[in-house]
Parts: C-alpha cells; sequence; structure tokens
C-alpha cells in the first residue's frame, strides 16, 4: 500500500523526515518496505524546457512525419516530429536529449539522440499526456507567449516533491488502509514515545448543508445481512471534466490513475478515509429508486469493463426501481449506471458491506478491486456518513452543483464499540516488561480507545469499531505493544532452558530418517502451500466435496481460501512449474498436512508423498522408463521405505478412484497405509503437465505408529547353501501376485528367503481362456542344515497343494 508523506501531514503535524517516519512506523507495525522522494508532476520537467519552432518541413522520407528546428536559448535543435498539430512559431515543450519521461504505467524511459527515417533528431516536441500534465496525445503542446524560450518548463508549475512509502500492510489491519488510519497510529506513537501535543486533524465538514429536496432517490435494503448500513445523497448540476492537477496529482502518487473529477472524489476519500463510495448518474435510475438485493442465479450483468457476467444467487447487488442490477455491491460498478462527460446529476453511494459476501464475490469473479480490498477486510460502518459528507463537498469544489437531497441513511442495527478487558498482570507477563498502568491508560487514549472501567489490576476499553480485528485481551496487548515500542522490550543478560528426555517415538528422526533416504537416491524435498485455490474444488476432475473444505478468510488473496484436502493439488502445481521452466526430470517428496471436515469434525493428518515425472534424460546409454516401468520404479520406492521402518505383511488392493490412472493400495489390518499409483490424465491436462506422473502417499501417523525401526535385528548369513526352486504356475487371470505371494510366505515360513515373480505368460490356445502362468523364483534355506532334495519337494508339494485351495493354482 502507497501512502504519501505530503497527505499524512495534513492529519498530524510532523516536523520528522522521511527516514524517521519509516522508522516509527515499521516500530508500530506498519512495515515500511521503501520509501522514493517523488515529484508531484511526474515526469523530469526540471529538464524540459521552452522552445520555439523556427522552421517546419515535410520530412523528406516520411509523409506523416515533419523536419523541424526549435530554438530552446542557447541552442537549436533539430527535431523530427509526428503531430499534426506542429507549425512554424510555436511555443512548444521540447525534451532535451538525456530527459527522462514516463510512460502511462510510471515506466520510465530517456530521449535519446538518433536517426528517423535517416534524419537526425535531436530531442522531442511533447504532447500534454508525455509530460504528465494530461491525458491527451492527440498533438503537441502549444504554449502562450507567456513562456518565455529557453526557460524551465518547472518554473511555471507546482512541483513541489513528496514521499511515497510503500507499506507492507498485514491482512488483518482493516483500520490502516487509509491516510488517516495511518495517521491515527502514527500521532498515537508520537504522543506516547515523542511527547507530541498535538491532534489528529479530520477533514472540515463545517459547509455542509442541504440546498434543495429536489432529487430524492428511493433506498429500500432488502438483504441487511450482507448490507448492514446504506447511506446515500443526490447532488444535482454537477460539470464532469477533469480534476484539478493537485487531485490528479495525488491519486498518481499512490499508484492510481485518474479518470474524472467525481470518480477521483470517490477515490481520493475512499484513501484518505477508508471508505469506499461510488457515484450513479441519477438520469440512469430507474423509478428513481435503488434497492439492495441478491439477483437470480443466471442473471446478465453488464460490468464497467463491458463483460457480461452470470450472476451467482449470493452476489448483493445496487438494483434500480425495476430490479435491474446498476453495481454488484462492494465491487465493480455496471456500465450502464456510471458517471460519463454528459452527467448532470448524480446519487452518491457510502455503504458498509458484510466482509465474507464481498470477499467471495471478489473471487468469484477475480475482480480484486481498491474497494473490495477494504470491504473484504472489514470496513468501519460508523464512518459511512461522515465520509459521504466529505465525498459530497469534496464534488461540489470540484464540478459545482447542489446537494439536492436529504441524507439517506439505513441503519437497522447499529454496531457498537467492543469492550475488551487487560488485566496488568496477564499484558506484562506476555510482553516481558512492566508497564505502568497510567502509561497503558495513554496508549489506550492515544489510540482513541475509550476507557470505560478502570481497576488497580486491570481496565476496560470500548475498542473504536474501526479496528475489527481487536476483539480480546491478546488483541489489546498486541496493540499496546505496537505503540508501547518492540525497542523499549529490556533483553534478558541470560539465556536458559530445560534438557528433556523422552521415552516416546522420536518422529523428527524417523522423518530425517526418510528424507535421508530420499534424498539419497536423487529426490528433492518440497514445501506446498497449506491452501490452494477454491478453483480446483469446483473442478468435477480433482472430486473434491464442498462440504468437507476447510475454508479460511484469506484477506489477503481471497482467491486461495481452502485448506489443501489432500497433498497431491500443491504436488501437481509444483510439477507444472518446474515443467515450464524446463525441469522435467523431477524427484520430489514433501511432508505436510491435509485438512478435511468430515461429520461436524475438522480433521488435520500427516502425510508423506512422493513424485515421480520423467525420470530419466535422455541418454545414448539408456532408452527412457515407459510408464509401467515408472510405475515400478514407485512401486520399488514404497516398499523400499516401508521395509526400512520394519514394515512387513501387507495387505494389498487395487484401487479404483477419479485420482489414478491405476493405483495399489497397502494396508495393516484393513487401515490404509500407503497408496501410489499414475495420476489420472485429465487432472495433468487441467494443469498443462506433460508426461506421466506417479504418485504415492503415506498416512505418515499410522506409519509412525507401526514402525519398527528398533526392532530391526541384524543376524549373520547362514553357512547352509540356499536352494533355489523355479515353478511355472497356471492360474486365474483376476488372481494377483500377491495372493499367491501370500500363500508361499505362509505355507513356507521362515525357510523362505527371497520369492520374485520373473515372467508372466499369456497365451489362450496353450493354457485356455482366461488363465495366465506365473513364472516364480523361490529361494529356501535354512540356518541349521542343508537341505536334501527330498526335503525340498515335500515343501513343494504341501505349499502346491495350499496354493491349489486357495487360489487355484496348479503347476504348467
Amino acid at each position: 500500500m502507497k501512502i504519501s508523506l505530503n497527505w499524512l501531514r495534513e492529519y498530524v503535524d510532523l516536523d520528522m523526515d522521511a527516514e524517521q517516519i519509516a522508522e516509527i512506523l515499521t516500530e508500530i507495525g506498519l512495515e515500511v518496505e521503501g520509501y522514493e522522494e517523488v515529484e508531484q508532476i511526474k515526469g523530469s520537467l526540471k529538464d524540459l524546457v521552452v522552445g520555439e519552432v523556427t522552421t517546419c518541413v515535410k520530412h523528406p522520407n516520411a509523409d506523416r512525419l515533419w523536419l523541424t528546428t526549435v530554438d530552446i536559448g542557447q541552442v537549436t535543435l533539430q527535431i523530427v516530429c509526428g503531430a499534426p498539430n506542429v507549425g512554424t512559431g510555436q511555443r512548444v515543450v521540447v525534451a532535451p536529449v538525456g530527459t527522462t519521461l514516463y510512460s502511462h504505467d510510471g515506466a520510465p524511459w530517456q530521449i535519446n539522440r538518433g536517426k528517423i527515417r535517416g534524419e537526425v533528431s535531436e530531442g522531442m516536441i511533447c504532447a500534454v499526456d508525455e509530460i504528465g500534465l494530461g491525458t491527451d496525445h492527440s498533438g503537441i503542446l502549444v504554449l502562450d507567449d507567456t513562456f518565455v524560450i529557453g526557460n524551465a518548463l518547472a518554473s511555471y508549475y507546482d512541483t513541489a516533491t513528496d514521499t511515497v512509502f510503500e507499506i507492507g500492510l498485514t491482512p488483518n489491519r482493516s483500520d490502516a488502509t487509509c491516510h488517516l488510519g495511518v495517521a491515527r497510529d502514527l500521532f498515537a506513537a508520537l504522543k506516547i514515545n515523542y511527547g507530541h501535543k498535538g491532534q489528529v486533524k479530520l477533514p472540515a465538514l463545517d459547509a455542509w448543508q442541504v440546498d434543495n429536496d429536489t432529487m430524492p432517490i428511493q433506498v429500500e435494503v432488502l438483504d441487511t445481512e450482507g448490507c448492514p448500513r446504506y447511506a446515500g445523497v443526490s447532488i444535482s448540476n454537477v460539470s464532469v471534466k477533469e480534476s484539478p492537477g493537485w487531485l490528479k496529482n495525488r491519486l498518481k502518487m499512490i499508484g492510481l490513475r485518474p479518470i474524472n473529477n467525481i470518480v477521483d472524489a470517490t477515490n481520493y476519500v475512499l484513501h484518505e478515509l477508508g471508505q469506499p463510495l461510488h457515484a450513479f448518474d441519477i438520469d440512469k435510475i430507474d423509478g428513481r429508486a435503488i434497492k439492495v438485493q441478491t439477483l437470480p442465479k443466471g442473471s446478465a450483468f453488464v460490468s464497467l469493463d463491458e463483460q457480461v457476467r452470470k450472476l451467482h444467487e449470493e452476489d448483493l447487488m445496487i438494483c434500480d426501481g425495476h430490479d435491474n442490477g446498476m453495481c454488484i455491491a462492494g465491487v465493480f460498478g455496471g456500465l450502464g449506471s456510471g458517471v460519463t462527460n454528459q452527467t448532470h446529476n448524480i446519487f452518491l453511494e457510502s455503504a458498509h458491506f458484510n466482509a465474507k459476501w464481498i470477499r467471495r464475490t471478489s473471487g468469484r469473479y477475480l475482480l480484486f478491486t481498491d474497494a473490495a480490498k477494504v470491504f473484504e477486510k472489514g470496513s468501519d460502518p460508523n464512518i459511512c456518513v461522515f465520509a459521504l459528507k466529505r465525498a459530497a463537498l469534496l464534488i461540489q469544489d470540484l464540478a459545482g452543483g447542489q446537494i439536492a437531497s436529504e441524507i439517506v441513511d439505513i441503519y437497522s442495527k447499529p454496531v457498537k464499540p467492543n469492550l475488551v478487558s487487560l488485566d496488568y498482570g496477564q499484558l506484562n507477563r506476555l510482553v516481558g516488561a512492566n508497564i505502568h498502568p497510567k502509561e497503558v491508560e495513554q496508549i489506550l487514549l492515544a489510540l482513541e480507545m475509550k476507557i470505560q472501567a478502570s481497576t488497580p489490576d486491570s481496565v476496560t476499553v470500548a475498542v473504536p469499531t474501526n479496528k475489527v480485528d481487536v476483539t480480546r485481551q491478546a488483541d489489546l496487548i498486541e496493540e499496546v505493544l505496537r505503540i508501547y515500542g518492540f525497542n523499549r522490550v529490556p533483553d534478558k543478560n541470560r539465556m536458559s532452558f530445560s534438557v528433556s528426555n523422552s521415552h516416546g517415538i522420536d518422529e523428527a528422526r524417523l522423518r530425517n530418517l526418510a528424507a535421508d533416504y530420499l534424498s539419497a537416491h536423487g529426490f528433492h524435498e518440497i514445501m506446498g502451500l497449506s491452501m490452494i485455490d477454491k478453483r480446483y474444488v469446483e473442478r468435477k476432475e480433482f472430486q473434491l466435496n464442498d462440504v468437507e473444505m476447510v475454508r479460511i478468510n484469506n484477506t489477503s488473496n481471497v482467491q486461495i481460501e481452502v485448506m489443501r484436502p489432500n497433498l497431491l493439488v500443491t504436488t501437481l502445481e509444483t510439477i507444472s512449474y518446474n515443467q515450464n521452466r524446463q525441469q522435467n526430470d523431477l524427484r520430489l517428496y514433501e511432508f505436510g498436512k491435509s485438512y478435511l471436515h468430515v461429520a461436524g469434525q475438522y480433521q488435520e493428518k500427516d502425510h508423506l508423498t512422493l513424485a515421480i515425472s520423467g525420470w530419466h534424460q535422455e541418454s545414448w546409454l539408456t532408452t527412457p522408463l515407459s510408464p509401467k516401468n515408472e510405475y515400478y520404479v514407485m512401486k520399488g520406492m514404497v516398499e523400499n521405505l516401508l521395509s526400512l521402518y520394519g514394515i512387513g505383511s501387507l495387505e494389498e488392493e487395487v484401487v479404483e478412484d477419479a485420482y489414478w490412472n491405476f493405483a495399489l493400495k497397502y494396508s495393516i489390518d484393513n487401515q490404509q497405509l500407503a497408496v501410489f499409483g499414475q495420476v489420472n490424465d485429465d487432472l495433468l491436462s487441467y494443469l498443462d503437465i506433460r508426461g506421466a506422473v506417479f504418485y504415492s502417499d503415506f498416512d505418515w501417523s499410522r506409519l509412525i505408529r507401526n514402525q519398527k525401526v528398533d526392532q530391526i535385528q541384524v543376524k549373520e548369513s547362514s553357512r547352509f547353501p540356499v536352494v533355489r526352486r523355479d515353478l511355472a504356475l497356471i492360474i486365474q487371470e483376476e488372481v494377483p501376485f500377491s495372493a499367491v505371494r501370500a500363500v508361499i510366505a505362509r505355507k513356507l515360513g521362515l525357510v523362505l528367503k527371497g520369492i520374485n515373480l520373473f515372467d508372466v505368460y499369456r497365451n489362450e490356445e496353450i493354457l485356455g481362456s482366461g488363465q495366465k502362468s506365473y513364472a516364480v523364483s523361490l529361494l529356501l534355506s535354512d540356518s541349521t542344515k542343508t537341505f536334501s532334495d527330498k526335503e525340498v519337494d515335500q515343501m513343494i508339494v504341501s505349499m502346491m497343494d495350499e496354493l491349489t485351495r486357495e487360489v487355484g493354482a496348479r503347476l504348467r
């Protein structure tokens, strides 16, 4: 947020330089990220000079260019000019070589000596918009004879400098979204810590009066939840035109583009008082009535940007007397009701809208206007009428006109200040300093908090309604500490800590065990945001149940308001981000949490996730892995991790849902421990991800509960030989190898040292319909003796009987 120092000086007497003020603002929690001294008129006016065109002829090589000579006093310049109105004898504004000018978006650019169509040009003859004095670019600016040749243009204009602070405002500080709010905080700090004796000066409203009641507008608020307060007034016979220089400069200082005197006045008051306003053309309000209401879902609305938007049933609208939408309340104006150069009568709106309603509507249409940003943080409902009078008087000064109605003010349930108590003992414990109760009361009074009750141990205050974030004792302590000064809290001369000893599970150690293993195998750890874009909830590809989502009031980015229900979304965003930067060989892992709201309970689960995309780079030594092979690479990583934690005897199950092309789930006692597979192509397509992505998700908490790291034992290798037997088993197509492996492991027990599926064969002519053949190798050994062939044969026969009974297998 940009704050003008000259603007601040209108409310608080400041005898400090910009550096001192920046330090104070940062001390009180309004962190100054930077500041710069700028001219009030954008552009280097000190380098611009008044010149006279002495000759002007057609450019020999271009029909629409002119070759001129311009006298600027000490020297005559040759300048190629393309303006249609240039002519001999004109007094003009000249930017010599080396002058810095600014484009409409504020970007600087320099005038250089060069050739244009073969002719040398030693500067530029300027138009109004090129030197920041207006928006006209139809031709060059022609001056009158009072401008003296060779004089600096700056001598004819007010080019006093200003300092603009860039403040990093935290989302909760709704009270500091305007210059007056910052001035109030600054005044409190100056009064408490620097002995400032003045007061905060509010804009004067002494001139307010109603001139007549010829243009009353009937207002009806049909949804008081969305609009707790609505105020407005009519102003007749205004003249819509360009704003004066002082107003345009003020707006430009803080990064706003001047439009006209009416709109500029409303923007000025918004950034002065923190109250958004909107001006309607009265002659375009059908029925001379306004209704604040919602419209049926799908209703069409044409906004100022000429886009037709289909409304949601929860969008609060400002409608005319015939229920036609004129404005999306608190967010964006309509094309048919706004102020134009032909407007003569206006209705000025000053309202307080529900922050949640504005946040959702703003995010729904991606319309993050200055007004919406203020409303969604929580505007002050008790400043509406003050701001309305301030804006109306300013419009009268800028555009003339008469106040043509009484103020309409619908405020059915006035918002009263919150009463919050502060315990001095708790304050001193949290802050770490002994702040005297009298100083605490002085700080609270400086922050315009009225004391309602006071005892030797505590104080109760009425919190101003512009501080919507101050609702409890901890908030009040923060306010006191901000003004008291963090730098005044004494440092301790010694540091103390306690040594703890735990016999429980060391989660950090177990986490590092996995992280070390994965990092050693080429994986990179990522940290995804805990919040995701709400558009994912609306997309059917992600299969997210809106009812189960956990939403937060994220005023810094209203589009990202959903706590992630799984880690897959943020992992895919990371893959997409990297692929867009030519990073295609990706092996990623993340420890993180997911958040759901199921059956009235909030669920917060810990996960470990892995992702593989493009395992191998191109090389003449190797061929790229097929998706099938990459699946088995992921499968191997999952099984190795589980083995690392001493987890075995897993139950396998094929997973079929919208997230996967194919996937497998490992469970213990029917509780899912890990799931892995190839991510569905539709999800990848939505995020523009190229190639296949293989993903695994471990239930980290369940893995920790089942781990047996400390129970893993090391034994010496058997001195007796290992016997290998290869078997070809014919089995039904639907029987998975995991079922075969489970029967073999159970039957052979400890003598089974290894089992491997090394071939799968299918041939209906030889094996029969619906049959397949597994080629399996078994490694058998006993730590006490050498097996004889007869003993091995007996074990194989017994094992085959078991396989036949349980899974229908037979030897080929």
